[in-house]
């Protein structure tokens, strides 16, 4: 078995759906569906019960899955433990603004038990580009939040955050227990600037064209309110500071953390690849 089909067997596995899993590998569907029916050909079995709706496991393909991850785990580690013996395993990694939280602290733990060799370079940008320097070739992946302009990327969602608006604590919407976006229909927004990715400064505006002042990093988001009476959103878990509160917004969905690179120059990096495996078990702790 060729480790490449196999890693074709585990993205149409964890999509249930060979569609998805073409998108997530950046290829067509026909040859993705002719490596699946060849890795069943050469194993003899069925792996997968294909309906109009997708596709489920079948038992040999659960055990096979268990099997083909512990496989190309292993066969990463071994890539990473090379260049790192060889002095070449570095990884430019992006953050999002305030990376306090704390599911980054356990990934850098886990990432550096895992692999001691490999030198994690880290670029912190401010909320204008919540890709953190991926679509820039900047960064080998960002560890971020969605929604973002995702051509040419490959996604992984890693947790999902409720959300709420940052108000003045002496604000009279402060005393709710919850608001709604037409609660705060009529007040003035912190917003991103021109030019920053319409999918994220919609998100944040709530889905709507907003005026007030312009923001660029967090604790600029919290000054604008303070200073202001302004209103914006946050995230309800995160301590607002003093003189502040977070009121949460039942219609508002919740921000996804993310992991995201570019699948042309980031699926073949072994690197990025168990950067990834390792993330999604940090953040699967939560």
């Amino acid at each position: 078995m060729e480790l490449r089909t196999l890693r074709y067997f585990v993205a149409v596995a964890e999509e249930l759906h060979f569609g998805r899993a073409a998108a997530r590998l950046q290829m067509s569907q026909p040859p993705l569906s002719r490596a699946v029916k060849g890795l069943e050909a050469e194993i003899g079995a069925r792996l997968f019960e294909r309906s109009p709706a997708g596709v489920a496991l079948t038992p040999v393909g659960a055990v096979l899955l268990d099997e083909a991850r512990a496989l190309l785990d292993q066969a990463d580690r071994l890539r990473v433990r090379v260049a790192g013996a060889a002095g070449t395993a570095v990884l430019t990694v992006g953050l999002l603004g305030d990376s306090t939280d704390p599911g980054v602290t356990r990934l850098a733990r886990a990432y550096r038990e895992r692999h001691p060799g490999v030198e994690i370079r880290i670029r912190e940008t401010d909320l204008t580009d919540p890709t953190c320097g991926v679509h820039a070739g900047l960064v080998d992946i960002a560890l971020t939040r969605a929604p973002f302009d995702e051509t040419g990327l490959v996604v992984r969602e890693l947790r999902a955050d409720p959300v709420g608006a940052l108000l003045r604590a002496d604000d009279p919407l402060a005393r709710r227990e919850s608001l709604r976006l037409a609660d705060l229909a009529d007040r003035r927004w912190f917003r991103f600037p021109a030019g920053t990715d319409r999918r994220w400064q919609s998100y944040w505006n709530g889905g709507a064209e907003r005026e007030g002042p312009v923001v660029r990093a967090v604790q600029e988001c919290r000054q604008a309110v303070l200073w202001n009476g302004t209103v914006g959103m946050t995230l309800t878990d995160h301590d607002p500071g003093d003189g502040l509160t977070v009121v949460p917004v039942d219609d508002m969905p919740p921000s996804r953390v993310v992991v995201a690179w570019k699948e042309k120059e980031g699926g073949g990096n072994p690197l990025v690849r168990s950067f990834v495996r390792v993330a999604v078990g940090a953040y699967g702790t939560d």
